[in-house]
């Protein structure tokens, strides 16, 4: 039984890590779509959601037959159900990225943000590609340390919104109220693509120590 539960939870966290690259390739090519307005990239994402659903639906299956085979307490019991909080985690950092695969074709074949704010969504694109590549080496092998660090990053990408929001606010801006409301719900998207980034960075660390965050320390 010992061997068929770890059989289980070694497909589980096959799905999720699956799931973390997904999720990371649909937000690099929803930023190459925005940013250079490149239609194909941003209908590859749109397309490409459902598969991140459905391995959602897959880890949510394997989860609850697992526990209705193996009966898991304690420990093991956190091993499974942690799995469902992570695995909802990545299906939202998918429809965040398609979220921005879809302003840039709804703008197409303008690009969805002027000059002054690519910078802006790049450095915000880098730090959320950096911590989607975290999370898939976290979920293959798994370090408190390394997952909480995640939230570091977060604080990156909260300092690039307050700029990107300087920029929009300034008395100078150009570009009038439309693009500034897509420039505002762009940066969220990407704020919390991160969020839940480090979501599943705490997920991981109470798995590992049996602890919540806030009690960490």
């Amino acid at each position: 039984m010992r061997e068929e539960f770890q059989a289980d939870l070694n497909e589980v966290s096959r799905l999720m890590v699956t799931m973390a690259e997904a999720v990371r390739e649909a937000m690099r090519k929803a930023t190459k779509a925005l940013l250079t307005a490149d239609l194909n990239a941003a209908e590859a994402v749109i397309e490409r959601d459902h598969e991140v659903d459905e391995l959602n639906s897959q880890v949510e299956a394997k989860v609850a037959d697992t526990i209705a085979r193996q009966a898991p307490v304690a420990s093991d019991l956190r091993m499974v159900i942690t799995a469902l909080h992570i695995s909802a985690d990545l299906e939202r950092m998918g429809d965040l990225a398609e979220h921005v695969a879809k302003t840039a074709k709804r703008r197409h074949p303008s690009p969805a943000v002027p000059a002054e704010l690519r910078p802006v969504f790049q450095g915000m694109a880098e730090v959320a590609d950096q911590m989607a590549e975290s999370i898939a080496n976290l979920l293959a092998k798994p370090d408190a340390e390394l997952a909480a660090k995640l939230e570091h990053q977060d604080d990156e990408i909260d300092e690039l919104e307050r700029k990107l929001f300087k920029i929009m606010l300034d008395d100078d801006w150009p570009y009038g109220a439309e693009t500034a409301i897509d420039g505002a719900l762009l940066g969220r998207f990407y704020e919390r693509y991160a969020d839940h980034a480090v979501n599943v960075g705490e997920q991981l660390v109470y798995l590992i120590t049996g602890e919540p965050v806030a009690d960490q320390g």
